[in-house]
């Protein structure tokens, strides 16, 4: 239109470092993090970003480079979401729970010049380190983060000497970096270049990563406020690994509301209870796992929340989950705790949440069980995108029938830019104009969306993704077994755990029944969340069609028609079994 014009009065590069700017200046004094006895402001919290962002330039950092974070959720992650792009570079979060293995399957991918390790991980992170060093390839720089949270489970490491990488430490780092301006930031000079780069598993074959840029972490971090209902001045547990999807790009939405930050390393029922008591926690998220932890709390470890219904009902939690859809009895339960669930669904390509199943005031009425059963869908899209069910062949969107099936689709805003050096599975996964997420659903007649199975096979135990394919080769590798297939079943804890299905070679012997071999061999080779729970014998072998591909659809009946797994004995049940004759010693 004539007299239109673009410039630098009226356009500037969407960026969720301004978030960070604006909390500094609106609520300098307001706590920004809180860990421990450790309290730091949003005027103390852009300070050290500052010095970060400084640090890593005067360590080669330049635009577009990628440091990775070997962390879990402690003050220093927090800080490194807005430290490392303020920078420049692009911010790498390694699952805290990946082997050596895989890590450096992952770095190497990455190319990642830094890596800043949590001292509760450097056992690995330093196997991970040698074992880039022994393929050949350069291991980044290993910058040491040693702050601990009190936590008495941790016991004090001392560095060893890594003759394959400098050590540096994040404290005397952030303290040697001169007062940094604001001229020591970076800012994009395009709002579409990356600002993370997020891994959906840790393959060792073909690790797949998710780019995200400026301005899709900008949309979708103001999104997420929204999805979770989040007004200012917040108080967020984190209970999402940040690690997973930027936590869900909250690691930018806490600052973007002036909230704060309440980080707890490790996720426990008395944790949770306690940070809500102390710090009026406001909101907080996760897997289904941690719905179980909360409603599976003894009541000692309860005794610390809001203890009158009345003032339950009207200052509720509110918790986002996502992943398999709770429990009728769960979110029960987590209401008559004082608990808000809110059910959404995504992937690692849609910048974590992308669907939410928005409560309307009408479904108040209904029973539990029928509210539960509307919770369970994945509902719709939110502000940054659009969503829908097609059929993948003719890209007819299907009908609202409840019935008929297709792939859930994305476009907008918040969809990735593509895969990291993968433009073959880039093009694939946006053909045609939309994000093929593989999964399939259908839809309702209100227009919510429910998913009813995976396309890939993929299982979801307590939020992590676990490629079936990845465990298959590794039970092959027991040389007792001649075939393999993996799907997932129901668990009461989990969600899903993966179950193995093998046929034992003839003539055999071991020393111990098949199942305990296969499962023992499995947990030396994978990460603890990814190893089977069951393994059953097949003497049969298994179901296959003509062509000789196993139908998986057939286990998946077999692990559903077995039930669902108990809870692991965990301390908590102890002491609930324990209770009236002797107070346990844990």
């Amino acid at each position: 239109m004539e007299g239109a014009v673009l410039c630098a009065a009226n356009h500037a590069p969407l960026t969720p470092i301004s978030f960070l700017e604006r909390a500094a200046l609106v609520y300098p004094d307001r706590p920004a993090i809180i860990a421990g006895e450790v309290t730091r402001t949003w005027r103390e919290s852009r300070d050290r970003c500052l010095r970060l962002a400084a640090a890593l330039a005067s360590l080669g950092i330049r635009r577009h480079d990628v440091v990775a974070v070997f962390a879990q959720n402690i003050p220093a992650m927090y800080e490194l979401h807005f430290g490392i792009p303020m920078a420049g570079g692009v911010i790498c979060t390694l699952n805290s729970r990946l082997d050596a293995a895989m890590a450096a399957v992952l770095l190497r991918h990455s190319e990642s010049k830094l890596i800043f390790v949590d001292l509760a991980l450097l056992p690995i992170a330093l196997q991970t380190l040698t074992l880039i060093s022994q393929s050949g390839a350069s291991p980044p720089t290993l910058i040491l983060i040693s702050e601990l949270l009190h936590d008495d489970e941790i016991k004090p490491l001392t560095p060893p000497q890594n003759p394959q990488s400098h050590h540096h430490d994040y404290e005397h780092l952030i303290a040697r970096s001169p007062a940094a301006g604001d001229e020591s930031i970076r800012w994009p000079e395009d709002e579409n270049e990356p600002i993370a780069l997020n891994y959906t598993s840790g393959t060792t074959s073909r690790p797949k990563g998710v780019i995200y840029s400026h301005r899709g972490a900008y949309l979708n971090t103001l999104a997420a406020v929204l999805l979770n209902d989040m007004v200012s001045n917040p108080v967020y547990l984190w209970t999402v690994p940040m690690f997973h999807c930027n936590g869900w790009c909250m690691a930018w939405g806490v600052a973007a509301q002036g909230g704060t930050n309440v980080c707890l390393r490790r996720v426990t029922a008395g944790a949770i209870f306690a940070a809500v008591s102390r710090h009026g926690v406001t909101h907080m998220g996760g897997a289904p796992t941690v719905l179980n932890i909360i409603v599976n709390a003894t009541a000692d470890e309860q005794r610390l929340l809001i203890s009158s219904p009345e003032t339950r009902k009207t200052k509720k939690i509110t918790v986002m989950t996502g992943g398999a859809p709770p429990p009728p009895p769960v979110l029960h339960k987590m209401e008559e705790q004082g608990f808000l669930v809110i059910h959404s669904y995504g992937l690692t390509e849609t910048y974590g949440p992308a669907t939410v199943c928005t409560w309307k005031p009408e479904w108040d009425t209904l029973s539990p069980e029928d509210r539960a059963k509307i919770k369970s869908r994945q509902g719709l899209h939110h502000h940054g995108l659009i969503v829908d069910v097609k059929n993948p062949t003719t890209m007819h969107t299907v009908p609202n029938d409840g019935v008929t099936m297709g792939e859930v689709m994305f476009r907008g805003n918040t969809v990735m830019s593509g895969y990291y050096k993968d433009t073959a599975a880039t093009t694939e996964s946006l053909a045609g104009g939309w994000f093929r997420s593989g999964d399939l659903a259908v839809r309702h007649e209100d227009g919510y969306i429910k998913i009813l199975d995976r396309s890939k096979d993929i299982i979801i135990s307590g939020g992590e993704n676990i490629s079936t394919i990845e465990v298959e080769a590794v039970v092959f590798g027991h040389p007792a077994v001649e075939e393999a297939a993996v799907v997932g079943r129901p668990d009461e804890y989990w969600g899903e755990t993966p179950c193995a299905f093998v046929k034992v070679r003839d003539g055999w012997v071991g020393k111990k029944k098949v199942e305990e071999e296969v499962m023992e061999y499995c947990r030396g080779r994978l990460p603890r969340y990814m190893v089977p729970r069951t393994v059953v014998v097949v003497e049969e072998g298994l179901p296959k069609t003509a062509t000789g591909k196993v139908q998986k659809f057939e286990l998946r009946a077999r692990a559903k028609a077995m039930g669902s797994l108990p809870p692991p004995v965990t301390a908590t049940a102890m002491v609930k079994k324990t209770a009236g004759s002797k107070r346990s010693k844990l």
